[in-house]
């Protein structure tokens, strides 16, 4: 009988003693927009065939019936969150953000999908991310497989954002870009610019006294990171987890120019993006950062209301960071 429950992490997913993975949340997708969907078209394209892995594109319609010659824009790279766990890059959630955010920005965006824990443990999504940016930056020439890219993606001004665990995910896809020399730029790392949104840090250890100090909450968000991350030996301390007090985490190293990080104010991971801050100032990292707190909501607030009042006030500054407007 496959009916045995191994663990049971409601609402997100189950477990079963056979093996199987039942996901509640985060299952249902969306196909691509040929039509315009408020100005915004968008595709999918394989980038990893040997891991059947696709990406979604979102292109401003007006981009493509525009003069052959027409001005390149900013180019996003987003990593949806869901704990490493939950949601694709095609649910209804990402494909409203990443055309409203593409609608606001005037950018082309390319949306990541990686596999995802407990099937594929951490570093397995973290590999899957850095393939798909290579394969981004493939098209840097203007020859690579994808014509969206080739055409209409400024290679000068690349930025990665991503919310949740998409967020830890773009911060140390940031640090590796420079590490590995993805491209010519600063730190030849090729990235202009991180937008990192609720990111999904922790450690055993509260960073501060205004840090969460509910038994309950702490052990859920380290129960998600050990479901993600099972052959860790460090658990919830692991670099990958804890960039703000991990000493092994240099963030001077950090390959962009500028960062923004956006927190909301009842949100458990609040003082961790708080921290994040605090912690690549003192680094002698040199670029701007600034950290954006939306009062009086909770995790991903902008995902769930996005027609709020502070989820366009987030917009307002995610696009205008993009557009390089304070």
């Amino acid at each position: 009988m496959d009916s045995e429950i191994l663990a049971d992490y409601s609402p997100m997913l189950k477990i079963y003693k056979s093996g199987r993975v039942e996901r509640i949340m985060g299952e249902t997708t969306v196909p691509p927009s040929s039509d315009p969907q408020n100005g915004v078209v968008s595709k999918d394209v394989v980038y990893s065939p040997e891991n059947n892995l696709s990406l979604r594109i979102y292109l401003p319609e007006k981009a493509t019936t525009a003069a052959e010659k027409s001005e390149k824009l900013p180019l996003l790279v987003y990593f949806h969150g869901g704990g490493f766990i939950i949601e694709t890059a095609f649910s209804p959630t990402y494909h409203s953000f990443l055309t409203a955010a593409v609608s606001a920005s005037d950018c082309v965006a390319v949306s990541v999908d990686y596999r995802r824990a407990p099937e594929h443990p951490i570093p397995i999504s973290y590999d899957d991310s850095w393939t798909a940016l290579k394969w981004v930056f493939s098209h840097i020439a203007g020859s690579g497989e994808e014509a969206w890219l080739n055409k209409h993606a400024d290679f000068s001004k690349v930025f990665l954002a991503g919310d949740s665990a998409g967020a830890n995910i773009a911060h140390h896809m940031a640090m590796k870009a420079a590490k590995e020399k993805l491209s010519p730029g600063l730190n030849g790392s090729g990235i202009s610019g991180i937008i990192l949104v609720h990111p999904y840090f922790w450690s055993r250890t509260p960073i501060d006294e205004k840090e969460t100090k509910d038994v309950t909450v702490r052990m859920k968000i380290e129960a998600i990171w050990h479901m993600a991350s099972p052959n860790s030996n460090d658990g919830s301390d692991d670099p990958l987890i804890n960039v703000v007090q991990s000493e092994s985490v240099d963030l001077s190293e950090l390959g962009c120019g500028k960062v923004l990080v956006l927190v909301a104010e009842k949100d458990a991971l609040a003082r961790q993006g708080w921290g994040y801050v605090a912690k690549l100032e003192k680094s002698g990292w040199n670029g701007e950062v600034e950290v954006v707190e939306s009062e009086g909501e909770d995790h991903v607030f902008h995902l769930m209301k996005p027609t709020c009042d502070k989820a366009l006030e987030a917009m307002h500054k995610f696009s205008g960071f993009l557009k390089g407007v304070n």
